[in-house]
């Protein structure tokens, strides 16, 4: 998402939704790495303290502010280069007025609904991108693996769950206690060896 289809580049600043979810704990890294500035949206000051170890530099809990008044005041009124995002419709039309001009957003998820609207006008007056990101290549996750073997990037799991406790596993997810990857353990494997 950063790299192949939003091109991210050292001293640009990026929006990453949903700080605590799996592709946000590691956005919220490859944009450190790459150079960036990186703004993370969360839901408690709990998981804000985690996105900041993790390399975010700026945390906007959701559940206070306006995530797009608040990138509007930590950018002086310029917006953000790049927005990581797979919410969808509740942050969309946001989205577009938080980017600066030739900004770009990337998307590949769509949690809170397909369906968004927003004022077109927005992407040609500020020159605007909206990428569309499933899966990388093999030559994209080797790179990322190799990232993670020197420990330039820490996958992160919340927790391990042996199969008979998944309904406790989708409860943790819906209810947004989870930071970083629910691991469901099946077939014989011990939870404690995942880890």
């Amino acid at each position: 998402m950063l790299v192949g289809r939003a091109a991210i580049r050292p001293g640009e600043t990026v929006l990453v939704q949903a700080g605590g979810s799996g592709v946000g704990v590691m956005a919220i890294q490859i944009a450190r790495l790459f150079g960036a500035t990186v703004f993370t949206t969360v839901g408690d000051t709990r998981k804000g303290a985690i996105a900041r170890e993790l390399g975010a530099s700026e945390v906007i809990l959701y559940s206070e502010v306006d995530f797009a008044d608040a990138v509007r005041r930590l950018t002086g009124k310029r917006g953000v280069d790049v927005i990581v995002d797979h919410v969808g419709a509740d942050t969309f039309e946001r989205d577009i007025r938080s980017l600066a001009k030739g900004g770009r957003l990337v998307i590949c998820g769509a949690t809170s609904g397909p369906q968004a609207t927003f004022d077109l006008r927005h992407l040609f007056f500020k020159s605007l991108s909206v990428l569309g990101s499933t899966m990388g290549g093999r030559g994209e996750l080797d790179e990322a693996l190799r990232f993670v073997a020197q420990g330039a990037i820490r996958p992160r799991v919340d927790r391990v769950v042996p199969m008979e406790q998944l309904a406790d596993a989708h409860r943790a997810l819906e209810v947004r206690s989870a930071f970083g990857k629910v691991v469901v353990a099946g077939f014989g494997i011990d939870p404690a060896e995942i880890r």
